[in-house]
């Protein structure tokens, strides 16, 4: 049958013969439910398996093989992640899907977006230290519209996995250590991928990933054994998707690691019991890369064919790049280890996500050659940039803002390195767009101050011989701007490091630099937390710039001059030495605090900057919190307010960072947990009331091991900066 010609005739015109009517699946106006149906009844076993299969095409392609490429793939297959840049392979591979195979369904088409298509902003631990949402959904908007205009209608993104160890590399793609932060992150990256309507030519299909507890990573080391309790797997892991899948994320990535002896993606608890069963998701759960296949390294499968019996019938319905479901799923069909209910199941759940993006209706991208790089993209890019940087130190000779310099010199290996402004996980960047910190600087001071480069040394290695340069412009300069980090390719995926510390090299540069006796403003530009233990001396200023995207370099030059008031906060913490990770703010109670026992014997066992940390060239006023009610009841709601005042003489944005905390337990809570946040724009000498509107069951009660809320009777306290209010709960033990 030709799908093409299976259409209504044109009313008016002749026909000698009836045209067959249009399938019930392809009629936009039928419910999606019915139209599966329709299409099911059609389909042949090897139809839905192929639907749950997901190759790769776009890598090293070109105009004269697009043919060859596209014939060598199944026109049947579910999915392909689109390497390519432009609509025009995408268009024939969907071409030959709709037009060539008996029932033309189209292929979904996947990407790694990220951070940004082209138009790159800062990389994901980053936005989190924004504490601003908003922006960052208006970033993946940005995302989505040049991904779906170059032929990506589905996303790997956001990441969510909550990471406390940053030697992991991975650490930098997520939203830092807090479950609840990644879970507010994650949902305003969804609503910014994905819209009200998917189907919209400028939305994708957003797709939660590692799930679960990926980022628990052993000693930072990536695709390892997880150890996580039942309570944990709840307390700490589990939250941000399921405040993802209630923001309506359409499809999850099962994670690559094992949990606690069953690996993720052939855990049945969480992939069904969990995602479907309490959670009710009805999207559709995809593998990592070959991830299926990894279960008989992880020893959960002998051989290919069990693996991909394992990892079906926990709930992986999409196998990615295994080569598993294609080559064994029939046969477990025809054995009767996959039952044909749960092949409807996966299969009706990749129809359902096409379906919703409107690929039946439009499976074409139309060509736009201005999709890239937006005025207003840019802008959006240079203010999440500015807004994420974090001002960790300005010494009490209030080195910053630069003011009434005339003299300045920028030096190291990061200044003019424009590809690791990028981060790791770039898609389709392009270091030619990015402006770094020296061009920055240029376009900050060039004309009224002059302006020395200096390389120094590299990132890394043992070539000191830049030094003497470096120091001859440092012993000139008013001011030394000095800019070091981490290659790009330190981060990201199968980027474990035994260290967080710089090198040695850098280390070696900034003394020297130091030792000339001018300011030195330290500019760091990385993708995980870092040992400044050494660093730190060295500097009388340091802003943490991140890998900041495209328009970085204009948004760190902004802050260091002043015309930009720093804002962000720290999303994960900075320890003072790799020996004292895992680290991090809301630990569970120790044992022994009294005396301050069972401390590191040989250094601090403080962070160097704590969680929630970050300066302002103004100062912020808190005043004393209020709440509507201090008694309560489970199903009361209590208000609390606090004022802040912008005490300086300069206009901020202050985040306001809620905290609770309840003393006594039956299962031990974190010495404080994060519940709320919100970020303000105050004039000098403005306040502002910030307000926190508590729900008991979900901001004050504890979770279990099985996923239960339990409010107990008892005192409750709210922290919020230095100011702590306690709050007394009247009623009964609840559990729901």
């Amino acid at each position: 049958m030709c799908v093409m010609a299976c259409v209504a005739p044109v009313a008016g015109s002749v026909s000698v013969a009836a045209a067959e009517p249009v399938p019930v699946y392809r009629n936009a106006a039928v419910p999606v439910e019915e139209r599966i149906d329709d299409l099911l009844s059609r389909m042949t076993t090897r139809e839905k398996v192929l639907q749950l299969n997901q190759f790769y095409i776009g890598t090293n392609n070109n105009v004269n093989n697009i043919g060859e490429v596209v014939n060598g793939i199944p026109a049947e297959v579910g999915s392909l992640i689109y390497f390519d840049g432009d609509p025009a392979l995408r268009n024939a591979m969907q071409r030959r899907a709709v037009e060539e195979s008996r029932l033309g369904i189209p292929i979904l088409f996947g990407y790694d977006v990220i951070h940004g298509f082209r138009t790159v902003y800062p990389t994901s631990l980053a936005q989190a230290c924004s504490w601003n949402p908003a922006l960052v959904s208006e970033a993946c908007a940005v995302a989505a519209q040049e991904a779906r205009q170059s032929g990506v209608d589905w996303t790997f993104s956001p990441m969510i996995d909550v990471a406390r160890d940053p030697r992991w590399g991975r650490v930098v793609e997520g939203y830092g250590e807090d479950p609840y932060v990644n879970g507010v992150f994650g949902a305003a990256s969804v609503r910014g991928y994905q819209g009200d309507n998917i189907a919209d030519s400028l939305k994708v299909a957003a797709c939660l990933k590692h799930y679960v507890a990926y980022g628990a990573s052993e000693a930072g080391r990536d695709y390892v054994y997880t150890e996580v309790s039942p309570q944990t797997l709840w307390d700490t892991y589990l939250l941000p998707y399921q405040m993802c899948v209630e923001a309506g994320a359409q499809t999850l990535m099962s994670s690559f690691n094992d949990i606690s002896g069953t690996p993720g993606t052939a855990n049945h608890y969480t992939l069904t019991e969990v995602l479907k069963d309490m959670w009710g998701h009805d999207g559709f759960v995809v593998s990592d890369w070959d991830a299926v296949k990894q279960l008989v390294a992880q020893g959960n499968a002998a051989d290919m064919k069990e693996a991909a019996l394992h990892a079906f019938n926990a709930g992986v319905e999409m196998d990615m790049m295994s080569y598993a479901y294609d080559h064994h799923l029939e046969e477990l069909i025809a054995e009767g280890k996959v039952s044909p209910q749960r092949l409807d199941d996966a299969v009706r759940r990749v129809l359902r996500i096409k379906m919703r993006l409107g690929l039946f209706e439009n499976p074409y991208t139309p060509e736009v050659p201005d999709r890239f790089l937006r005025p207003a993209s840019r802008v959006t890019a240079g203010r999440l940039a500015a807004e994420s940087m974090v001002l960790l130190k300005n010494d009490s000779t209030a080195t910053l803002p630069l003011k009434e310099v005339s003299k300045i010199a920028v030096i190291g290996p990061l200044a003019k390195s424009k590809a690791d402004m990028l981060g790791s996980w770039h898609c389709h960047g392009n270091p030619d767009d990015v402006t770094t910190l020296y061009e920055g600087i240029m376009n900050e001071y060039g004309n009224g101050a002059e302006v020395r480069y200096a390389l120094g040394v590299d990132k890394d290695g043992d070539d000191t011989s830049g030094i003497a340069e470096a120091v001859e412009a440092a012993a000139w300069a008013d001011v030394v701007i000095l800019h070091l980090g981490e290659d790009y390719r330190w981060g990201g995926e199968n980027a474990s490091r035994s260290t967080i510390a710089l090198p040695a090299i850098q280390e070696k540069l900034a003394e020297a630099v130091a030792g000339t006796g001018k300011p030195v403003v330290l500019v760091l530009s990385n993708g995980r937390p870092l040992d400044l233990s050494r660093l730190e001396p060295h500097a009388n200023a340091i802003l943490e710039a991140w890998q900041p995207g495209v328009n970085g370099g204009d948004a760190m030059a902004g802050i260091l001059s002043g015309r930009i008031n720093p804002s962000g906060k720290l999303a994960i913490t900075f320890p003072y030495s790799t020996g004292q990770i895992p680290i991090y703010y809301n630990r569970r109670p120790t044992a022994r605090p009294f005396d301050r026992q069972g401390l590191y014997q040989d250094i601090t066992s403080e962070p160097l900057y704590p969680f929630g940390h970050g300066l302002s060239y103004t100062t912020f006023e808190y005043g004393t919190p209020k709440a509507d009610r201090i008694d309560f009841v489970a199903d009361d709601t209590i208000e609390i307010t606090i004022p802040v005042t912008n005490t300086g003489d300069l206009t901020g944005d202050e985040t306001v960072l809620w905290f609770i905390n309840d003393p006594y337990s039956s299962i031990t809570r974190p010495v404080k947990e994060l519940k709320y946040f919100e970020k303000k724009h105050l004039s000098p000498g403005e306040t502002a009331e910030y307000t926190f509107r508590i729900d008991p069951m979900r901001d004050l009660a504890m979770v279990d091991g099985t996923g239960r809320r339990i409010l107990e009777p008892g005192e409750y306290r709210v922290l919020v900066a230095d100011k702590v209010l306690t709050l007394n709960y009247k009623g009964e033990k609840l559990s729901r």
